[in-house]
């Protein structure tokens, strides 16, 4: 195998090779034509927006005026950031734009936007900037080469300089201070350029760019949609295992216990298969909890009331039950308000030593509220137990909110309110 050496180049050495290669990077020459093209198009856009403005002194009536000033500005605004990801490959998000139906509804919309005035301060703030920092980097690169090719053209036509009387050729320290200030320019110049278009995209994004609320509500959102997704595609996953497990594996299982059902009645005399009979009843029994505990199909085929009824039947404590909704919530609301009631009551059955249960499902102000309660001896904390720490991260998951009271004596009251849609 062939050995790598990898070479590692200190900070110095860096540093060094940016100052001596910075004239001749593309990046530098991009960044030299993105300020001078953002001095031509701030320039242009500051005088068009001038003259739309000065138009109203002349007579000209607003409703004639403002259907043409905020599209120059929202447009203005876009060439900017096609100069800025056309010219240094970065980009300046765009700003929420507000499209109500109708002419007048939409110049009203507009002219109280926030983002087209900040758009605007942008255009007359950039004139300013961007052509200064244009004719300063025209300036140092001017500078620059003009100093070195006097320079060069004192050592090759010196007697032509000499009669132009513009450089005294004999005069050699005003030569070697030329050369000296030319190289100096010339290297330090790529240094200016590039902080220069790095202000220019700093305060393009402070002022084309939304601000950090609009970027922290985008990122919520998106991460709201991004956890919603997976929460989606959690519970397929978990209805698709139980759809294979109750076409597949069950239906074997229930076919192996018919089988050796009619061994057993055969041969009564034989222990092993009666043993394997009741072996495979309990295995079948135990994969039927844990199908129904992954997804019950009743939940997708007949709603959330028929599956908390089979919940109710199936429960080892006596169950009062009342579901009232107008409409079906989203699946996924469903299947996290069937489980909290399942775990309830399973809790309710094994740890509170309840003698009794009631569970209520209504819906309150646009959330299904999930309301068990149980008359056991209480004590049950979300922190003691992975049941119920798991129920609250299940519920969270869909931006839901699950409390538990249950003083020490009970009794015990669990409460989810579960947003509809999901």
């Amino acid at each position: 195998m062939p050995t790598v050496i990898t070479v590692k180049r200190n900070k110095p050495d860096v540093i060094w090779r940016e100052i001596l290669l910075g004239p001749v990077r593309p990046r530098t020459w991009w960044a030299t034509a993105h300020l001078v093209m953002g001095a031509l198009v701030s320039g242009a856009g500051l005088v068009l927006l001038a003259l739309l403005l000065l138009s109203t002194v002349f007579l000209v009536t607003l409703p004639v005026v403002l259907p043409l000033l905020f599209p120059l500005v929202w447009g203005l605004a876009s060439l900017h950031r096609s100069r800025f990801a056309g010219l240094l490959g970065e980009r300046v998000d765009p700003l929420p734009r507000n499209h109500p139906e109708g002419r007048r509804e939409r110049l009203v919309a507009q002219a109280f936007d926030r983002n087209t005035w900040r758009q605007a301060w942008f255009h007359v703030v950039a004139a300013v900037t961007e052509t200064g920092s244009a004719l300063l980097a025209a300036g140092l690169w001017s500078t620059a080469f003009g100093l070195l090719f006097l320079s060069a053209l004192s050592l090759a036509a010196p007697r032509m300089l000499r009669d132009a009387e513009f450089i005294d050729p004999s005069n050699a320290q005003l030569e070697t201070a030329l050369v000296l200030v030319g190289v100096f320019l010339l290297f330090a110049t790529p240094w200016v350029v590039r902080a220069l278009a790095a202000l220019d995209l700093a305060m393009a994004r402070a002022l084309l760019g939304p601000d950090q609320a609009k970027r922290l509500s985008h990122r919520v959102e998106v991460l709201t949609e991004s956890r919603s997704a997976v929460v989606d595609a959690a519970d397929a996953e978990r209805r698709r295992i139980e759809r294979d497990l109750h076409d597949g594996t069950q239906q074997r299982l229930v076919s192996l216990a018919m089988n050796l059902g009619m061994a057993r009645a055969m041969n009564p005399d034989l222990p092993e298969i009666a043993e394997a009979h009741e072996e495979a009843k309990l295995a079948l029994a135990e994969l039927r909890d844990f199908v129904r505990g992954l997804h019950p199909a009743v939940l997708n085929d007949r709603g959330l009331d028929a599956a908390l009824s089979g919940i109710a039947a199936r429960s080892p404590v006596p169950v009062t039950l009342a579901v009232d909704l107008p409409s079906r919530p989203s699946p996924t609301t469903e299947a996290v308000a069937y489980f909290v009631v399942s775990e309830a009551l399973a809790n309710a059955a094994k740890h509170a030593q309840a003698g009794s249960a009631e569970v209520n499902v209504s819906h309150v102000r646009g959330t299904v509220r999930v309301v068990v309660t149980d008359d056991g001896i209480g004590g049950a904390h979300p922190g003691k137990g992975s049941g119920l720490r798991g129920l609250v991260q299940r519920v969270e998951s869909i931006d839901g909110t699950l409390t538990v009271h249950s003083p020490v004596g009970g009794p015990t009251t669990l409460t989810a309110e579960l947003p509809c849609a999901s």
